[in-house]
């Protein structure tokens, strides 16, 4: 049995480093594994209340990016960084445009900004008591970043919360905001056909998202198109459909619900346009949405939980085949990661998709507790572009940044982190990460009181060097963490190796020393500095990994699920046939002649930066065969779908 690194056998594991914290607003302790601190910046003048940094009026929220700037916002405005080098993030702009929660979302050379909060102005002045009232959400042109101008703002009935921004992929002349208000409906005083009147009442304020649509060449014109009710029950019509009352008088835990779950508004949309499918968090339920009409959205599923306080934002995977909400129980600013609050109460909940149905999975709560002096409570994050698998990067406010790994969504682990200790010693203090998002090869994280943080990955048992590589290969135009853009990734070495790694996790034998005689294959068998003294044989559905070893003999596999040869040497000639999960030869040595044929799957056969001492010959591969742009030096004819391999 191994054993983890520091334990000892019959020792209770070291308890956790993120435990004992010392506290501090600039100057608390951290603890980290598997992401590493590469800058930090204090929050500028004018975005910070010195006196109270955990001061609501002041407070950072979200991040959006684009090129090479991260664009954060605060409930006093928003900040604008120059990370083209993400070790040195410097600051470009601030403008100052009070109004909350201030998030922000980036296409081109616009930037939207949500404003929920009556002392909104309209030309973003900072005495609330004179002025044109603004809530909604403002559009800026951002084509100079050290002069952004704000050349529309549109107005709406209950602010912007949030908002999500949504392509059309058949329209690339207009861009669609989602916008996902929660305050108080505002008086008619202020904007004409605001009403508070019931759900059976004419026209109701509640009940609905306002759905704007941007002109990409002429943003002044933006303006609400479509109010689409999606809480309505489609047999009665009646717009407030989905939960409307707490499932219990209190929450699980016996405390009030706070937030109460009432769904009349979706706090976060996450849209996948590509799919033409959004995930919603409305407060009392998750919804999944149709958007293959943006105008138009059309809800096609929901659930609800009683564990749920407040469905809070919304996170797809990749392949659209999973999903993943966050509860904010406590909305935000409560301490909800004690000992004594259960897994499944502010955590997250995992649903697979099938057949445009959600299904529940499991759920998943940051695995150590935190202090009465944090707020800590599941909040926003995005994915990490490691091919093969599903890892999410996520704030949870004081509770720090969490790195989950939902591949195996019924069985979620943590597989990173990084904490700070509590802003105040003796009380909750508003702070914490607000979000934690994945941008062209770092994590960026929003820190309510603190600053911009900026984290690289760091090998651990949980992630190679190559997966951080592959993932960092994948670069972005922008990211916007309420639109969700499908990930692809070029063939390299990295992806390659990426691949390997995640299949080694799976070895059910492994071979380190010396083999003496036949070796045939089953389950996954991994070679490892190994040496075998005769002919291996793979059989159909199994997989054979070798890494630094020698084969005195011939290798050959039918019908294998995978054969992969890195940096080996094999004395005698190598036949795969009909691999159906990837055959890898990668700076090997084969003294003898090399086929692969009839292989399927998505990934491409490699042969890269290899010896070949016979012809290379590769038939009826779909996809065919790679070399990565690493020629093989071929000791005979290189042919069929091998040709100019060598």
């Amino acid at each position: 049995m191994a054993l983890l690194p520091g334990t000892a056998s019959g020792q209770e594991p070291a308890p956790d480093p993120r435990i004992g914290l010392g506290s501090g607003w600039l100057d608390a302790q951290s603890a980290s594994s598997g992401l590493e601190l590469l800058a930090h910046r204090d929050k500028p003048a004018g975005f910070v209340n010195p006196a109270d940094p955990g001061d609501f009026g002041f407070a950072g929220s979200d991040l959006a990016f684009g090129g090479n700037h991260a664009y954060m916002g605060n409930f006093n405005g928003f900040n604008i960084y120059d990370i083209s080098q993400p070790t040195n993030p410097t600051l470009v702009t601030s403008v100052v445009c009070p109004g909350g929660q201030g998030d922000l979302s980036v296409y081109g050379d616009l930037l939207f900004m949500s404003v929920e909060e009556s002392r909104g102005r309209l030309d973003c002045g900072t005495n609330p008591a004179v002025g044109t009232r603004f809530q909604g959400v403002r559009v800026f042109d951002i084509s100079d970043v050290t002069n952004p101008v704000q050349v529309a703002a549109v107005q709406t009935c209950r602010g912007s919360h949030t908002h999500s921004l949504v392509t059309d992929p058949d329209d690339s002349a207009n861009v669609y905001v989602y916008v996902s208000g929660t305050a108080g409906v505002r008086p008619a005083t202020t904007m004409a056909g605001c009403n508070n009147t019931p759900a059976s009442g004419e026209n109701p304020a509640r009940w609905r998202i306002d759905v704007i649509k941007v002109p990409v060449a002429a943003p002044e014109q933006a303006a609400i198109v479509s109010g689409p009710r999606l809480f309505a029950n489609p047999e009665t019509g009646a717009i407030d459909g989905l939960q409307n009352t707490p499932p219990a008088p209190t929450h699980p835990s016996g405390s009030s619900w706070s937030p109460s779950p009432v769904t009349d508004a979706c706090h976060d949309i996450t849209a996948y346009p590509q799919l033409g499918l959004a995930a919603g968090a409305c407060e009392g339920n998750g919804i999944l949405i149709d958007i293959s009409d943006p105008a138009n959205p059309v809800r096609i599923d929901e659930v609800s939980d009683p564990n749920f306080a407040y469905w809070h934002s919304a996170t797809l995977s990749n392949d659209g085949k999973k999903v993943i909400f966050t509860d904010e129980w406590g909305g935000g600013t409560g301490a909800r990661c004690r000992t004594t609050d259960q897994p499944q109460w502010g955590a997250n909940a995992i649903f697979d998709i099938v057949d445009g149905k959600m299904r529940f999975a499991s759920y998943y709560k940051l695995p150590v507790p935190q202090t009465l002096q944090e707020n800590c409570v599941a909040h926003n994050g995005s994915l990490i572009p490691v091919p093969g698998r599903d890892i999410l990067a996520q704030a949870w406010y004081q509770g720090g940044v969490s790195l989950l790994d939902f591949t195996d969504s019924a069985h979620p682990r943590e597989i990173g982190y990084f904490d700070r200790g509590a802003i105040s010693p003796t009380s909750i203090m508003l702070g914490g990460f607000w979000s934690a998002y994945w941008y062209n090869g770092q994590v960026y994280g929003s820190e309510i009181a603190r600053g911009l943080d900026v984290f690289g990955l760091r090998p651990s048992q949980h992630l190679t060097e190559a997966e951080i590589a592959a993932a960092r290969e994948v670069h972005l135009p922008e990211f916007n963490a309420q639109h969700q853009t499908r990930i692809s990734w070029a063939p390299s070495f990295a992806v390659a190796r990426a691949r390997f790694d995640q299949l080694s996790r799976t070895c059910t034998s492994t071979i380190s020393a010396r083999h003496n005689g036949p070796l045939t294959v089953s389950g996954v068998t991994c070679l490892t500095g190994a040496t075998v003294s005769g002919p291996v044989t793979v059989r159909p559905g199994a997989s054979l990994l070798a890494i630094d070893s020698s084969i005195s003999g011939p290798v050959s596999a039918s019908n294998a699920a995978a054969v992969q040869l890195y940096h080996s040497t094999v004395r005698g000639p190598v036949s795969i046939i009909g691999t159906m999960g990837g055959a890898a030869i990668v700076d090997s040595e084969i003294h003898g002649p090399v086929s692969v044929n009839g292989g399927t799957g998505t990934v491409e056969p490699i042969i890269a930066d290899s010896t070949v001492r016979g012809p290379l010959a590769c038939t009826g591969n779909v996809p065919a065969p790679i070399n990565l742009g690493a020629a093989n030096t071929v000791h005979g004819p290189a042919a069929g779908q091998c040709t100019g391999l060598d």
